[in-house]
């Protein structure tokens, strides 16, 4: 009898079929019914008729339709991965690391994106990468890469001598190819030049890559045809990416390897992925392939990230302090004031506005209104100064990738008003490079910090609760191993946090002979985010695991609907039980920005309510998303 292994959140599943003409709605539905039998909860699933999920072979990643019969699209003991709706994929297998696949409807997108080169943010490069928009270039633009590629067309009619044009690469640079050979000199580029190694990256930060290929080309000055553009704007709107493997860029003359296997698959050669052939055979010149969008890619999606997590940091910074009983005096607006950073005044005010005040009163905080401590530990009085540096440093960071997103990076630049081309330098990966590994070394701290508040959860002799936060301890060892991973993971990241922009190694025979190391920087600053989210999501355990202990006792308003969100996902810890599904679900909380989004209210409102007219703000002290932070204005989604 044919079977197949189904994989849903943390389990995998055998299911047989004595029909193979059934469809994959029907082997979901059965796998969907194994996997609710053995939970207390049923996994948080009233309904298996109900559930809606998204299938896909593990094998190439291709999604397969709910009405497809098994037999047309499945072989036997083939593997298959479920997701739930609302859920992230797993990644156990994708290809690729750090970071979580979604998948998304490709083939019902309605928005596009008009692209032109200079107005492209982070934020929309993320969407780009997650399939919420399909992609057109500007009428302005498609002029520029005409008169772009008009240029390019006189000089090799001329036989004019241009690098990278009419000449060989690096040290070949002086070897001018004859006219008949210059198609052959471009397809030899890209094929010698497809040396990368490693997994490839995942789909959507293939899209990324491609998208902000096709933003940089859209400036005008890669002398690129229009028809080329054109070809890669329906690989991306149709999502048929190619095969990037993660290694081998060392982030100057652009990155090379990665950008010469995203042009090998536009070629018809390698691989490529499609949402529903998943990898296959790509049977469907210098332009594509020098630049930094490799870097900067991953790094728009580091920043965006980190963003999200800082911002959650102070959310359950807050929500630890009051399970510890801390004070809200080291938040005063006064003393803040007299060090006005902006990324610290903001951490500030968020602490003021969430936690215990005339406006959100805590029983948690009157309970202990009358103690004798004077002030707190380190870890939770300086959230402001730790947390704020990490906010400053995130705002520096994202002005660097956005301005590098929306920058011709090729070498040589085409000018077609001046009638030239001119070789440079701004291939070079310096600039994300070196704000990438900042953005490592600061946004660590958040985890650095928190993982000495789940040490003071966890420690009966800090928190004066029962120790690793549950009861009959010695038969439960509760949250004693989950600070062990948090703080393992901090370890991780403080070797993570090298930068690696301090090194250099000669290439290309002498000729590139200081690099950036930038493709690294970003792989690795996206790991050490994701070490962060992981020990947040631990202490967010932790600190709602704490709140069990002083009920009836109430928090906030705030406070209290971020632990019922935790709680719709993660039930309290009354005994001992399997932990990384729970560290999981709360992680996926952060990646989504529930806490966040769960917050965000509250804290608006005291920001416009409740700021004491009294008092005045710093001129420096506003918020990093605010309209009174410097901010270049996106591409404006149209409806087709």
């Amino acid at each position: 009898m044919p079977r197949f292994t189904v994989h849903i959140r943390d389990e995998w599943l055998a299911v047989p079929c004595r029909d193979t003409s059934n469809t994959i709605q029907w082997l979901g539905q059965e796998a969907l019914k194994r996997y609710i039998k053995n939970k207390p909860d049923n996994g948080g699933i009233t309904a298996v008729k109900d559930t809606r999920f998204v299938a896909r072979r593990c094998q190439g990643l291709g999604l397969l339709d709910a009405d497809d019969t098994i037999d047309d699209v499945l072989e036997d003991n083939d593997f298959v991965e479920l997701a739930i709706e609302g859920d992230t994929m797993s990644p156990d297998f994708i290809p690729c690391e750090p970071g979580v696949s979604h998948l998304y409807p490709y083939t019902r997108w309605k928005f596009y994106i008009s692209l032109d080169g200079n107005s492209l943010m982070s934020t929309d490069l993320i969407n780009l990468g997650r399939g919420l928009y399909k992609i057109k270039l500007t009428p302005e633009a498609e002029r520029k890469v005409v008169q772009s590629r008009e240029l390019l067309d006189t000089i090799v009619k001329e036989n004019k001598v241009v690098y990278g044009i009419t000449t060989g690469f690096g040290k070949f640079a002086r070897t001018v190819i004859p006219v008949s050979k210059l198609k052959e000199l471009q397809e030899n580029l890209v094929r010698s030049h497809s040396a990368g190694v490693g997994n490839p990256l995942s789909p959507e930060r293939t899209r990324m890559l491609l998208a902000l290929r096709i933003n940089v080309l859209a400036k005008g000055h890669s002398g690129v045809s229009l028809e080329t553009l054109q070809a890669m704007i329906q690989a991306f709107n149709a999502s048929c990416l190619s095969f990037v493997p993660e290694k081998g860029t060392v982030g100057a003359s652009g990155d090379l390897a990665p950008l010469s296997h995203l042009a090998l698959g536009l070629m018809g050669e390698g691989k490529m992925w499609s949402p529903t052939s998943g990898w296959a055979d790509a049977k469907y010149g210098l332009a594509l392939i020098n630049g930094t969008q490799m870097i900067t890619s991953l790094g728009a999606e580091a920043v965006e990230r980190a963003q999200a997590i800082a911002q959650q940091a102070d959310i359950i910074a807050a929500l630890t302090l009051e399970v510890l009983k801390g004070t809200t005096k080291a938040f005063d607006s006064d003393i803040h004031a007299l060090r006005p950073h902006p990324g610290q005044i903001e951490v500030a005010q968020r602490f003021r506005s969430l936690l215990d005040s005339d406006h959100h009163p805590s029983q948690i905080a009157e309970s202990h209104r009358f103690c004798d401590r004077v002030q707190d530990a380190y870890t939770m009085r300086c959230c402001p100064q730790v947390h704020g540096i990490a906010n400053d440093t995130i705002a520096f960071v994202q002005n660097i990738i956005n301005t590098e997103i929306n920058s011709a990076t090729d070498n040589p630049m085409v000018f077609a008003e001046r009638g030239e081309t001119i070789s440079g330098g701004n291939f070079h990966g310096e600039y994300p490079a070196k704000a990438l590994d900042f953005l490592a070394i600061a946004v660590h701290e958040l985890a650095s910090i928190s993982e000495r508040r789940i040490e003071r959860l966890c420690n009966p002799s800090l928190s004066e609760l029962p120790a690793f936060l549950v009861n009959e301890g010695g038969l439960n060892s509760g949250f004693m191993i989950a600070h062990c991973t948090a703080a393992a993971l901090v370890s991780e990241n403080k070797v993570l946090c090298h930068p690696s922009s301090v090194d250099s190694l000669s290439t290309s025979a002498a000729t590139e002979d200081h690099v950036s190391m930038g493709g690294w920087a970003a792989r690795k600053a996206l790991r050490v985010i994701e070490h962060v989210e992981q020990v947040l999501a631990i202490e967010l355990l932790a600190a709602c695991q704490g709140i069990e202990f002083l009920r009836p006792l109430r928090t906030t308003t705030p406070l209290e609907k971020v632990y019922e969100l935790v709680r719709s996902v993660v039930k309290p810890w009354m005994k001992d039980r399997f932990m990384s599904p729970d560290i999981e679900a709360v992680h996926r909380l952060l990646l989504d920005q529930k806490v966040w989004n769960v917050a965000k209210p509250y804290i608006d409102k005291y920001q416009t309510e409740y700021i004491p007219e009294s008092r005045p703000v710093s001129p420096t002290a506003f918020s990093l998303d605010s309209p009174a932070s410097p901010r270049k204005k996106s591409p404006k989604p149209l409806e087709m």
